[in-house]
């Protein structure tokens, strides 16, 4: 590997059944000079109040948005993620709802190592989607 090489960002697919989803299975990155950990994001108001109680996909986008405000005032974006994770109630209504990501992260062409996990409950009654990220620059 050369200099040049570790100066950008390689995106490791041996496969590419994932790419349809937007995310890499891999990516080697230079080491970063900042490293933004974001706490997992629901759909969450500005006044604490969970928005859109059990819509997968309105819950999805919001939570999104809320990790994109948070690597806003990092001053970073979702090109600068190392690591996504959604967290989901319902794994058949996620993927169906998956669209609310993937539009997103393919508007900017931003393709992080990404784990969907499907757990028994969130923290929030009604919240079916909580996603928490690490993003370095």
């Amino acid at each position: 590997m050369t200099d040049t090489e570790l100066d950008s960002t390689i995106r490791l697919n041996p496969t590419t059944w994932n790419l349809g989803f937007h995310y890499d299975q891999a990516q080697l990155r230079p080491a970063p000079r900042w490293l933004l950990t974001v706490a997992g994001q629901g759909s969450i108001a500005e006044d604490g109040a969970l928005l859109h109680a059990d819509d997968m996909a309105a819950q999805m986008a919001l939570a999104l948005a809320n990790v994109e405000s948070l690597l806003a005032g990092g001053g970073m974006d979702l090109r600068d993620v190392t690591r996504l994770v959604v967290y989901v109630t319902d794994m058949d209504a996620a993927l169906a709802s998956y669209g609310a990501l993937t539009e997103r992260l393919a508007a900017l062409g931003a393709t992080p190592p990404a784990t969907l996990v499907e757990v028994s409950r969130l923290a929030v009654p009604g919240m079916c989607v909580e996603i928490d990220a690490t993003a370095g620059r």
